[in-house]
This record gives structure tokens, sequence and C-alpha cells, in this order.
């Protein structure tokens, strides 16, 4: 018979002993980690003050600025426009310009006269507006006695006259011829001797200017009583001959005769010929109204 089994007490434990601990040694932490900053950018010394420097110099250099251009504001107003000189590109004639001529000597005037430069048309007009006188023939020549009679001649060759350039002309009424021109002095000294001695030698008859036929319906400007008239502007002596068509001696203070020699001497010779010669030159300044010589001269005269 089976008897069951009583199952073993439980098992009885002894108490533990107390356990000792011993002190643990100390523990060497290592540090904690450390994170790794950026590093700073460096900055150039003095850089605060670097940027200061740089924004007030522009401060002033706009103040600077602000009043230059007031200042010149108020310059613009006072000063004159500044003459401009011309640039001309490279290769490029430059306009010439005549020179201004010293018209007392033939030294310093030296181009000869042409009867172009007196005379270039068939017509010659004086005054806008107002008839021209008729070019009918024209002259230059190296001889000035063809121009002159007797002491007359020998006088203008004398004071060292080498050309003479004339026209003859119909003005513009029909009733008068004129042959006019200049003669080429030396110098204004030898012009203004033959100016003074030219009246005297008048006065005695002993020579005359010559008027120079054009065709055969003018051959009273060669032997016709006439008037005539002279002037001087440096080395050049101007001079004109009037005479009527038909013939006829001419009154004196004839005012037509007058305005055909102020027309020629002074308007044409002075005022036109010479003038542009000059270019504006300092030799001699045109005069002024009708300071020409004047006289006459009779047909009959030895030599004539």
């Amino acid at each position: 018979m089976t008897h069951p089994v009583e199952p073993p007490p439980p098992p009885v434990h002894a108490p533990a002993p107390p356990s000792v601990h011993a002190p643990a040694p100390p523990s060497v932490h290592a540090p904690p980690p450390v994170e790794a900053e950026p590093a700073p950018v460096p900055r150039a010394r003095g850089g605060g003050r670097l940027w200061q420097v740089l924004v007030g110099g522009a401060a002033v250099l706009v103040l600077l600025a602000l009043c230059g251009l007031g200042a010149a504001a108020l310059l613009a107003d006072r000063t004159p426009d500044p003459q401009v000189t011309p640039s001309f590109q490279a290769g490029a004639n430059p306009s010439t310009e005549p020179e201004p001529e010293d018209l007392d000597s033939r030294d310093t005037d030296q181009t000869p006269l042409s009867a172009k430069e007196l005379f270039a048309g068939k017509e010659l007009a004086l005054t806008d507006g107002q008839p021209a006188y008729q070019v009918l023939k024209t002259q230059s020549s190296a001889s000035c006695a063809v121009a002159a009679t007797d002491e007359i001649a020998d006088l203008l060759v004398r004071l060292g006259c080498n050309q003479v350039v004339r026209a003859t002309l119909r003005a513009p009424d029909g009733t008068h011829l004129v042959t006019t021109g200049l003669f080429n002095l030396t110098d204004k000294a030898s012009a203004e001797r033959a100016r003074d001695r030219i009246r005297q030698l008048l006065d005695e008859r002993q020579g005359r200017f010559r008027g120079m036929e054009a065709d055969a319906n003018t051959e009273a400007i060669a032997n016709a009583p006439a008037r005539v008239g002279w002037q001087v502007r440096g080395h050049y002596l101007a001079y004109a001959v009037v005479v009527r068509t038909d013939g006829d001696a001419i009154k004196s203070g004839d005012p037509a005769v007058r305005e055909i020699l102020f027309d020629m001497i002074e308007l044409h010779l002075n005022r036109g010929v010479l003038e542009r010669r000059a270019a504006g030159g300092t030799a001699s300044q045109p005069t002024a109204g009708p300071s020409a010589t004047t006289g006459t001269q009779d047909s009959e005269l030895p030599g004539d």
C-alpha cells in the first residue's frame, strides 16, 4: 500500500551575513566632450575706425562736389564764353584764312596785282540794288608810263612804280566813261610823294593821266577834258579819269562826276580791292568819306 509522500519541509535559509562594502575607489571621470566652436574671423586692426574714415571721406567729397558746382554756376554768369580752338582731324587740311598784309611796302606785300583781282567780271556792282558799271577793257602792265604822260610818267618811274592795273568802264548813267586803276610803287613814302607832286604837275600842265580806249565808241576817254582823282593807301596810288561820252567839258563840282570818282577810288579800289588785300591788317586804315584828291586835266597837253 502506498503511502503518500509528504513533501520535504522547505529549507531554512540562514540569514546572509551583512555584506561589507569596501569603499569604491574614486572613479576618474573623463571631462565632458567639448564641442568645437568655429574659429573667429580675424578682423583688421582698427576695422571700425577705418570704416568711419571711409564714410567720413565720402561725405567730404560729396560736400566738395556740391560746393564746386555752386561756384561753377556763379562763374558761368560772370565769365564770357571761352574761345574754342578748332581741332583738325589727322590728315585733314585746315581751312586757310588769308594772313593780314602790311600794305606799306612791297617788301611785305610782294604779290603782284592782277586784272582779275581788280576787275573780275564784265560788270562792277558797288551797291546792292543800284545799276552796275560796265567793264569795257582791262590792262595790266609793267610799264607805268602807259597810264600817264610826260612829267607825271617820269615821276612814277623815279619813285619805283613797277606795275599799273587799270580798266575802262561805262558809268550806269550811260553818259560818262571812266578809266581807273592802281599804280604799284615801292613803299608808302614813295606813293605819298607822288600824290603830292601830281597836283603841282597837273596845275602846271606838265603831264596827265591817260584814259584807255576800249573801242571806237570810247575815244573820248583818251582826248576829252577830264576830271581826275587820286588817293594813296600803303604803297598804292589809286586814280580815276572821268570824261563825258560826248567829249564836252565837265562843269566844276558836277555831282555825277564826283559820285563816279568816289565809287571808283574809295568804294571799289580802297574799300574793296585794297581792303581785301590787307585782310584786316593794320597797314593803313581806309579813309572815311570822299577824301581823294581831285583835279582837272585838259586834252591838249604836251606829249599827249
